[in-house]
């Protein structure tokens, strides 16, 4: 029997996955890192943290399984996006902590690359329709500013999943997904642009050149083998970026597969030959596990974290585990479609470039002194279904067509009545994975078994599928989700802009002190 290891950092931790040569998923292990906040808007990881994870969840996926390190016939990555890890002339990491993904400090080197490139044209060339400041070419710009010293030695840069393989192999390599959340590439050629970089300061030699997702990159070293518990001689395949990697994992490949993904944040991604492209609305886009083919997506920055925000503040008596979440959706399932009138927005970590605006704050709407916990909490759960319908479904169906039902992955997606929400809110047969969590190690396992030969194209692949409980729009809560809807939009919108105007007051109250 032959079985592939399968990695995926996340921003919690690492999961990691055995599957057997069938796709199959033999046995899992998390192991959890910290993230440091020094300073506002600083989000950083220690990447010897991400080794030490791989370390230990090998050796323990091993042991568990009883699998002989000999019989792994290949590792993949996948990995979280937009890391940007100086290396110097040995490719040896030069930062004990990284930046990772959501870190924003890099806002003032956004505005200077900005004055000679502009934005839109940007966007439209690179697809990345996050914070600018949160992509790798300006986090560089900041770590030249602010630490010339480590600057001086640099000489390659490495992202999350791609400092894996080089503890692995020692060679220094990335793929088209991850190269694509870098800032200076372009979709259209997939490569990079020189313009990009000359306007933010910073040679091209610095990123690796990219390459398919599948493509054995090298194999385990001695020194690797021993501290992980592999064979030495194991094939590593380069894998890719978590969101290529999740919707390869979630749905595998074609044009107009859609997928959810609902954690702590959620998006709606599809996967198609076309990028969606949007400067308004700014879907954000990577490239896709096979080229050609491209993974675009909008979000929302808190759905599960919204949840879990009303057990701990309304629902303390419950305790803080998965029992209580359980025990909040049978008070909540008792509750008719529309909460007793009582909307909610989820917007309590920032609003993302799709909703209303950017000042846009989460809150209650229609409380009365008859309202009681069970309709809150119903709230929560529609409102989090409502922002997506609004801010990420109709955002997509604007620009391309989603094909066949949608795919429900994470966390959240264990919740039946949540799931049946979904699908009364987006009027969508709704598919409850179950992949659950482990949709981007499923992908990076994909691209292992297709690496080695164990499959071939991922079009052929029989490891996706529709599996899972379906669930489909009811006839009878039709009429009172789209009033619901029409609610929310009116809402959420006079909410944007009175939060707009809260924040303009309190800025120029600041500027006259």
């Amino acid at each position: 029997m032959q079985y592939i290891l399968a990695y995926d950092l996340g921003t919690g931790g690492l999961k990691a996955s055995l599957y057997d040569k069938d796709g199959v998923s033999r046995c899992t292990y998390f192991a959890a890192y910290p993230t440091f906040y020094p300073a506002p808007g600083w989000h950083e990881q220690r990447p010897a943290d991400w080794w030490d994870g791989v370390c230990k969840a090998t050796r323990a996926l091993l042991r568990e399984s009883g699998v002989d390190a000999r019989q792994v016939c290949a590792v993949a990555a996948s990995g979280h996006s937009l890391v940007a890890l100086l290396l110097d002339e040995a490719y040896l990491p030069l930062q004990e902590r990284v930046p990772i993904w959501s870190d924003t400090r890099a806002s003032e080197q956004t505005k200077a690359f900005f004055k000679e490139v502009p934005y839109e044209a940007w966007y439209h060339a690179t697809g990345n329709g996050d914070p600018p400041e949160t992509y790798s070419v300006f986090k560089l710009m900041w770590l030249r500013e602010h630490e010339p010293e480590l600057w001086a030695r640099t000489r390659a840069v490495v992202g999350s999943k791609d400092y894996i393989n080089l503890r692995l192999t020692g060679v220094w390599a990335t793929d088209y997904s991850y190269a694509s959340g870098t800032g200076g590439f372009d979709l259209a050629v997939w490569d990079y642009r020189d313009d990009f970089f000359a306007a933010a300061g910073l040679s091209r030699t610095l990123f690796a050149r990219p390459m398919e997702s599948h493509t054995v990159i090298g194999r385990v070293t001695p020194e690797a083998a021993r501290e992980s518990g592999l064979a030495a001689g194991t094939p590593v395949i380069c894998g890719g970026v978590d969101n290529a990697m999740m919707a390869l994992g979630a749905q595998g490949i074609g044009d107009g597969r859609a997928y959810v993904s609902l954690g702590s944040s959620a998006w709606l991604a599809v996967t198609a030959r076309r990028p969606v492209l949007d400067a308004a609305s700014r879907p954000f886009v990577f490239g896709f596990a096979q080229k050609g083919y491209y993974t675009s997506g909008v979000s929302i920055f808190a759905a599960g974290s919204a949840y879990r925000w009303a057990r701990d503040v309304l629902c303390r008596d419950l305790g803080d585990d998965a029992d209580a979440l359980a025990a909040m959706d049978a008070e909540a399932a008792v509750v008719p479609p529309g909460a007793g009138g009582v909307l909610f927005n989820p917007t309590l970590a920032g609003a993302s470039p799709q909703e209303p605006g950017a000042a846009l704050q989460g809150g209650f709407f229609g409380l009365t002194l008859d309202i009681a916990r069970p309709a809150l909490l119903r709230a929560v759960l529609e409102g989090v279904a409502l922002s997506m319908r609004q801010s990420c479904l109709e955002v997509l169906q604007k620009h391309t067509a989603l094909d066949g039902p949608l795919l429900m992955t994470g966390g959240g997606a264990k919740s039946a009545l949540w799931m049946q929400i979904f699908a009364d809110v987006f009027e969508m047969e709704i598919v409850q994975s179950d992949i659950g969590q482990k949709a981007a190690s499923l992908g990076a396992a994909a691209a292992a078994a297709r690496g080695v030969g164990l499959i071939g194209a991922y079009e052929t692949c029989g490891w996706f599928s529709e599996k899972g409980h379906r669930y489909r729009p009811r006839p009878e809560t039709r009429a009172a989700y789209a009033a619901l809807r029409e609610r929310f939009a009116l809402w959420t919108h006079g909410l944007a802009e009175l939060h707009a105007r809260a924040a303009e007051n309190i800025e120029k109250g600041e500027r006259t002190r």
